[in-house]
């Protein structure tokens, strides 16, 4: 799952729990409001009360106290205002037959459900009465009870959280929008970064990247910048080393031939020369054909076939062809010598561009690369066309590519796996020219094709 995504997914998990943590505080102070809402009702009516106890008091002091209240006048209108709604009043002492006297309920809110109404019930209790003297002088006076209507309360307080949730939904949603918005262009470099890690893994190592506002990503960036670097220097320093080492293999195998020539060559010499020496003095001493004649001239024969392929050995350890004749008349030989030893499978050779300023070490490792790859195609392939395919690619690309095609099947992924020796040594000198090679499926069998910076 992409970055952005979790952390837009985890930003509205937090909103979620903060709006529901907000219902429940709305829910919570709307109820606890009903009894602050009781409590004011109650000190409203009881100094109400008491300034009608006192003017009754000093406007009939000729009556007793105790028939002053309740007061004929106190359930007016004006009494009525003084009562939050959803909460009714009543006298003590109440007289016969007298009810509380409420403040308007009708309107004030919804029908709640009956899981909100049940569970704020269950969980915080229901309101407390609360009761205000009419005067602290007269305790005679009476006092004034006040209580909360529970069906209004609860339709109180759902309207209440019906008004607040509206607006903290609102809030949320900008709130989540607004923030996946600044994420997602806060994030938004980290798509330059990977893309600069997939040109490092293609090779490319020394990849810029743009400036990072974000302190982390631009840690991340340099560290992806001094990779690259490091990269960049460990390649070209292999690079150096592969070049070193095949010169050292080159001259190896130059003194190597030097030796076999040397040493196996005037031994093998002589033994040939001893063994004609022995043919011609059998045939001298005894009748014509006899054993030791036959085994002399077998000798010889063998002789022969080793100082042949001597011989052929010496010419593959000396400088390549391509050294010699160029690239291009090197694969024409190539091609022919493999012509003239089998009839089949056919092989085709087909030249593009310009290939007669190829020289050095890159016609020598064409050279190679075909020559390996033709061997390959020949031994381990049943196949009945063969066709080698060297072309100069200009411009900016500026490479030979060298492609061998057969129609002999094979599965290209086990023969990448399984490349022996001729293979990694192909690979190697490919890489240390800065190179590739790649095993692919073709129609109808395997191509493998490599690619030569000419600018090496």
């Amino acid at each position: 799952m992409r970055l952005v995504l979790q952390l837009v997914a985890r930003l509205l998990v937090i909103v979620a729990l903060c709006l529901g943590a907000a219902t429940v505080w709305a829910t919570v102070d709307a109820y606890r409001s009903v009894d602050r809402a009781t409590s004011a009702s109650a000190e409203r009516v009881s100094q109400a009360l008491e300034a009608l106890y006192w003017r009754e008091l000093l406007l009939r002091s000729n009556r007793m106290r105790e028939q002053l209240l309740p007061a004929p006048d106190w359930r007016t209108i004006e009494t009525v205002g003084l009562i939050a709604p959803g909460i009714c009043v009543q006298f003590e002492p109440a007289g016969a037959f007298e009810k509380p006297l409420c403040g308007q309920s009708k309107g004030i809110g919804k029908a709640p459900p009956r899981w909100f109404a049940a569970t704020v019930q269950a969980v915080l209790g229901e309101h407390a009465t609360v009761e205000r003297p009419i005067s602290a002088r007269a305790a005679t006076a009476g006092t004034v009870r006040a209580i909360a209507d529970p069906d209004a309360a609860i339709a109180l307080a759902w309207q209440h959280i019906l008004d607040n949730i509206h607006v903290a939904l609102l809030m949320a949603l900008a709130i989540a929008l607004l923030a996946s918005l600044a994420i997602a262009h806060t994030l938004a470099p980290a798509h330059s970064i990977v893309s600069a890690l997939r040109r490092m893994a293609d090779g490319e190592y020394r990849t810029p990247l743009p400036r990072v506002r974000s302190m982390e990503l631009a840690m991340i960036g340099r560290a992806v910048g001094d990779l690259g670097d490091r990269l960049a220097q460990a390649e070209e320093e292999r690079s150096v080393l592969t070049r070193r080492l095949l010169e050292i293999r080159s001259d190896e195998r130059r003194a190597l031939a030097r030796e076999l020539h040397d040493e196996f060559g005037q031994n093998l010499t002589a033994i040939l020369a001893f063994a004609n020496t022995i043919e011609a003095s059998a045939g001298d001493k005894y009748a014509a054909g006899t054993e030791i004649a036959q085994d002399a001239r077998m000798i010889s024969q063998a002789t022969r076939r080793i100082i042949a392929c001597l011989r052929d050995t010496l010419n593959r350890l000396r400088h390549p062809p391509a050294e010699e004749l160029g690239l291009e008349a090197s694969l024409v030989d190539l091609v022919d010598s493999w012509r003239s030893r089998t009839a089949q499978p056919m092989i085709q050779l087909d030249l593009q561009g310009d290939l007669a300023d190829i020289s050095g070490t890159v016609a020598v490792t064409a050279y190679r690369v075909a020559q390996e790859c033709l061997t390959n195609a020949l031994r381990h392939s049943s196949a009945r066309e063969i066709v080698l395919r060297i072309e100069r690619r200009t411009g900016a690309e500026n490479a030979l590519l060298v492609r061998v095609e057969d129609d002999g099947g094979g599965d290209a992924a086990k023969v990448a796996q399984s490349a022996g020796f001729g293979l990694t040594g192909v690979s190697e000198r490919l890489a240390a020219l800065g190179g590739s090679l790649s095993i692919a499926r073709a129609s109808r069998g395997l191509s493998v094709a490599a690619t030569i910076p000419l600018a090496a």
